[in-house]
């Protein structure tokens, strides 16, 4: 069983990643696109079900930033 505190933070970085993508007017698809994952990922990744590694991340931030 998954230890609860890797969950909670699964759902605060997937909440996060869902809050500034929204804040930028983001798609979920750009998102995806322009980070180079795939599309059910980020779902993932913004549902705290996802346990993105650092180099995903690095990505995702990559693609947010303007």
């Amino acid at each position: 069983m998954l230890d609860p505190a890797m969950q909670d933070w699964r759902k605060i970085v997937g909440k996060n990643v869902r809050r500034i993508r929204r804040e930028r007017g983001m798609a979920q698809e750009k998102l995806a696109f322009n980070a180079e994952i795939d599309l059910t990922y980020v779902g993932g990744i913004e549902r705290g079900k996802r346990n993105p590694a650092l180099l995903i991340m690095a990505r995702i931030v990559e693609a947010l930033v303007p």
